[in-house]
């Protein structure tokens, strides 16, 4: 065999090895729900969003809540016996109302217990999944955000604002417009969370929490952590059992060419750990 036959061997090689790695990873996913679930006896749907880089040009690619997440999410739950308990792994920026509201509802109207697993953050469209739950467990550090409608750019509370501080006569008829479409929409987004808290809180309860996560009261990336959601009266607990954690470890961020967050990847038990193996 030549020089040629090897280097053609090993650009083949050099080829595979991604697609080969991603199996390995995808079979690890696998194996790794089927533990959790056989403990938990639950279906486990995880919905993972990354920012993600184009291979060629490196240009970012954000990830948000979509029309396929919620048809992927509610044929998961069509699949589940009615009975069996759901156990949703969310960490997401949020993402569109419909396919949000769409995902909240499936879960509402589920008969066995739900459960939400939120490890780092689940905010806007997340939290409103979220609301839906029977159960929110929270890392200690991890947040949840609010579920006030944006319009474009623009906060749809701050529109409201706005136009209610000027007389109508200094104010362009496209600000109008879409000062009118934001008090739609906060109208929307308020009932929507009465709709999914229902029963859960006594209705003045209800209608005061609707209005804080719906009305602008914090910006739109507020941490809303997990002591702050149990004194707003939400069913949370500040505590993720470590398979949904290694679990998560499964969905890594993609690979950057310079890593933004570096450490030595043992656990440290009353003293640092020394140079990893085989290195003095």
């Amino acid at each position: 065999m030549g020089v040629m036959d090897f280097f053609w061997i090993f650009l083949m090689l050099a080829a595979l090895q991604p697609v080969i790695r991603q199996k390995l990873l995808d079979a690890a996913r696998q194996r790794m729900i089927a533990k959790i679930e056989r403990k938990r006896q639950s279906r486990v749907i995880l919905m993972v969003h990354r920012q993600e880089t184009m291979s060629l040009l490196g240009f970012p690619v954000f990830r948000y809540i979509d029309i396929q997440d919620s048809e992927d999410v509610i044929r998961a739950i069509h699949m589940t016996d009615p009975d069996m308990p759901l156990d949703l792994v969310l960490q997401t920026p949020g993402g569109l109302v419909l396919a949000s509201l769409q995902i909240a509802r499936a879960i509402r109207d589920h008969r066995g217990k739900v459960t939400v697993f939120v490890p780092h953050y689940a905010m806007s469209g997340g939290t409103l999944i979220a609301l839906a739950a029977d159960e929110i467990a929270m890392c200690r550090h991890a947040v949840l955000g609010p579920v006030d409608p944006q319009l474009g750019r623009w906060p749809a509370a701050s529109v409201i604002s706005v136009v209610k501080r000027k007389p109508v006569e200094e104010i362009d008829d496209e600000t109008l417009i879409l000062a009118d479409q934001a008090e739609k929409a906060v109208a929307q987004l308020r009932e929507a969370v009465k709709e999914l808290l229902d029963g859960k809180h006594p209705d003045q309860r209800v209608d005061q929490l609707a209005g804080l996560l719906s009305e602008g009261a914090w910006t739109h990336d507020f941490p809303i952590t997990c002591g702050m959601a149990q004194q707003l009266g939400l069913p949370v607990t500040c505590e993720v059992p470590a398979e949904f954690l290694q679990l998560l470890q499964l969905y890594p961020q993609p690979v950057r060419r310079q890593p933004s967050v570096d450490y030595i990847p043992e656990p440290y038990r009353g003293r640092p750990a020394g140079p990893p193996r085989g290195q003095s």
